[in-house]
């Protein structure tokens, strides 16, 4: 499984951002999620997808705020970003894996990760 990340940028506080994960081999997994890390912390949850039926998952940090959505046909995972604020600064990661319902969150569930995309917010 191949993920490759594209779509961070700099924008100004307010600002939205879409995040694009495309994924080869996506068979092998079951959910798509999005995490990110930011300088000094450790990486967090922030959305997940599954491929089949299309259950999604957020961090309460960002529902209602970001929307994380796909296209089956062109195995490409979204993460619109809405109402961006200098603590969604991170680098975000991309992660395909085969959690269950109850560990959809955690990072320790997903096995294949991209190279990450950057995302800055000035205020």
């Amino acid at each position: 499984v191949q993920l490759v990340e594209s779509g961070g940028g700099l924008v100004q506080a307010g600002d939205s951002l879409r995040l694009s994960c495309s994924a080869s081999g996506r068979t092998y997994t079951r959910y798509l999620g999005w995490f990110r890390q930011a300088p000094g912390k450790e990486r967090e949850f922030v959305a997940a997808i599954a491929w089949s039926g299309g259950t999604t998952y957020y961090a309460d940090s960002v529902k209602g705020r970001f929307t994380i959505s796909k296209d089956n046909a062109k195995n490409i995972v979204y993460l619109q970003m809405k109402s961006l604020n200098v603590e969604d600064a991170a680098i975000y990661y991309c992660a395909g894996g085969r959690p269950i319902t109850s560990t959809v969150r955690q990072r320790e569930a997903y096995g294949y990760w991209g190279q990450g995309t950057q995302v800055t917010v000035s205020s």
